[in-house]
């Protein structure tokens, strides 16, 4: 019998008929009756086709211990229908690959094996992610329940339960099968290994696949957002305006991660009419002109400014314009010190959009809590103020929810409010969570924690910084897309003694591009720690986990955050400060670590943080399974 009914045997060497996207895949019993070193030989084949390069020798070793104790455990199961996949390929993802599938009785069960005596944080949380992607973005599996599933291979402890992991010592892996209940429908394994797998991409992804003219994936959570539907309105609306001569100025608001920036860049490529994505953050603009290696996709709006109205008073070839990050609108103050602008930004954008022949309309992308530069304070109003002195006619598309802050009538419309955050994959509840903490709401960011550890994410609080940076490597060991690094408030000065280097100087001579977009194994990497961006450079932006500096700017004290700095020109201090947090704290997509440096003065900072639900990442909290 074959090792693998996908692979036809010519003489005695395996051949794949088809690129595969799994290192071996077969029924229980072809996997029983074949033996090891056939096995072995078609991994080892297929890893070099996939990757090519060889595979090492210490993962030669971990596939030949897995298979053994495989064979011994599963030739007890009287259940014989599974398939088994072994080095499964999740889509696009640059190799990330669970070490075993197994599909059978209607249930997807992911396996992951570690020669370890025992389960560290960063083992459970990665077999987690891979069953919440699988889950979540890959179409044969949405209608399955998905199991995960960590093996020591050197533990003899009892099995436990951490959040959705069962952790099973080796010999208790047939019993755990043997104890899964028969679902419907069946699971076709060709079907299911050749599905659609579109997970969220990032900013820079997304603005490198419409760079090359490639679709975006048709994301489940982004269908939910409303983005599509948005899209689609811009478009009637581009039409509306073209044909009747009119001017239209759509504010899209929303929480951090929503889908703003995916929304401005889609809409200015997939429109026929001459189009500019204009955002005020410079570090945005520099990491997708970096990633895309081109200044045509994305410009600074500085630019703008000075081009059409700080040197002469002209007209933009473009009459449909985005502007990102629009809730950086800058006062009229601040419009004049740096440009000699005599208006506040909204009405200087307006006025220079007014010029276009014709028709024209103004896309603004605000996000909601994040104002952290001087100038920035005056918010939504600065639009309403800018409309008054307008010479032309604005019609005002917005949610309901911001209707009230302009004086003339409103086009109000729900779907320009997006409420649901895509960054953090299925951790809707991050958001909330974040805003309760800010608030000085303790114990309802406590209520909500569970919510998020059950929906696959991981937020950790810890005082000893080398261990999250050990588990951030360990978690994303072999997998080459993933990023994370170091993130700080840029008014912390306690942070600089442990390494997060956050002081002006360091922060200026940051190339962030490359920051962002580089390989973990590069130099000039996040992944490398030697360098951190603060609220400044990552708005807009994300990492796949981030670790959070918190400083000595924000600390709590008597029941609320307390804030010693002092700002010129800043009418808040203490809510710059908080907004400044609230940008940090939302920048992960599959979680985030708090690092609290080791100070008596942090101590009740630390204190409050775990309080509202933090886990400490030197602990693990494991509890019996429910086999």
């Amino acid at each position: 019998m074959p090792c693998s009914r996908f692979f036809a045997t010519v003489g005695k060497v395996a051949i794949a008929k088809t690129m595969s996207n799994y290192g071996w895949m077969g029924s229980l019993d072809e996997f029983l009756t074949c033996s090891q070193a056939d096995w072995l030989e078609t991994l080892k084949t297929n890893y070099q086709r996939l990757y090519h390069q060889n595979s090492a020798g210490t993962q030669q070793q971990a596939w030949q211990d897995c298979g053994e104790l495989l064979r011994s455990q599963l030739s007890a199961l009287t259940r014989k229908s599974w398939t088994l996949i072994f080095e499964y390929e999740l889509p696009g993802e640059g190799g990330r690959r669970p070490d075993l599938v197994m599909l059978g009785f209607g249930h997807i069960v992911v396996f992951e094996f570690k020669q370890n005596t025992s389960a560290s944080n960063a083992d459970c949380d990665q077999v987690a992610a891979y069953a919440r992607d699988l889950s979540e973005y890959h179409q044969a599996s949405a209608q399955h329940p998905v199991s995960a599933v960590l093996i020591p291979t050197r533990s003899v402890k009892e099995n436990a339960a951490r959040n959705a992991v069962q952790i099973l010592k080796p010999t208790q892996i047939s019993t755990y099968l043997e104890s899964l209940p028969a679902k419907q429908p069946e699971i076709d394994p060709t079907s299911w290994v050749n599905s659609d797998y579109a997970p969220l991409p990032t900013v820079i992804e997304a603005a490198q696949r419409i760079f090359q003219q490639e679709p975006l994936p048709n994301i489940r959570r982004a269908q939910s957002a409303g983005i599509p539907e948005i899209l689609e309105f811009l478009d009637r609306l581009v039409q509306q305006a073209s044909e009747k001569k009119e001017r239209h100025l759509v504010l899209i608001t929303g929480v951090p991660g929503s889908g703003k920036t995916l929304v401005g860049l889609q809409f200015v490529y997939q429109t026929d009419h001459n189009a500019l994505f204009l955002s005020g953050n410079r570090p945005l603009i520099n990491v997708l002109q970096y990633a895309l290696k081109s200044k045509a996709l994305v410009r600074e709006i500085r630019n703008f400014y000075i081009q059409h109205e700080a040197r002469r008073q002209s007209a933009p070839r473009e009459q449909i314009i985005v502007f990102d990050e629009a809730q950086r609108a800058w006062d009229s103050d601040r419009m004049s010190k740096k440009y000699g602008i005599q208006s506040a930004a909204p009405g200087t954008v307006l006025r220079i959009c007014e010029r276009t022949p014709d028709w024209c309309v103004l896309v603004g992308l605000i996000g909601e809590g994040q104002t952290i530069h001087v100038g920035e304070e005056g918010g939504i109003e600065q639009w309403n103020q800018g409309l008054q002195s307008s010479i032309e006619s604005w019609q005002v598309h917005c949610s309901p929810e911001h209707a009230k802050f302009f004086d003339q009538p409103t086009h109000t419309n729900s779907l320009l409010n997006l409420t649901t955050s895509l960054r953090s994959h299925l951790a809707q509840y991050v958001q909330t969570w974040v805003s309760h903490v800010l608030a000085g709401e303790i114990e309802q960011a406590r209520a909500i924690m569970p919510l998020m550890i059950a929906e696959g994410f991981d937020c950790y609080l810890t005082r000893d910084l080398e261990v999250a940076k050990i588990y951030c490597r360990d978690r994303y060991q072999g997998q080459p897309d993933k990023r994370y690094g170091l993130v700080a408030s840029s008014r912390a000065k306690n942070l600089t003694q442990y390494g997060i280097r956050n002081d002006y100087l360091s922060t200026q001579r940051l190339n962030v591009g490359a920051w962002y977009v580089e390989p973990p194994d590069t130099e000039t990497s996040c992944c490398m720690f030697d360098r951190v961006v603060t609220e400044f450079s990552c708005q807009g932006l994300e990492l796949d986990l981030p670790i959070l500096g918190w400083g000595d700017d924000l600390i709590w004290q008597n029941e609320d955050w307390k804030t010693t700095n002092r700002q010129k020109n800043v009418q808040n201090p203490r809510q710059l400060r908080l907004n400044s947090y609230r940008v940090l704290l939302t920048r992960g997509r599959d979680g985030f670590i708090v690092f609290i440096p080791p100070e008596s003065k942090m101590d009740s900072t630390f204190d409050a943080l775990e309080s509202a639900g933090l886990q400490r990442l030197d602990s693990i909290r494991m509890t019996k399974p429910e086999l």
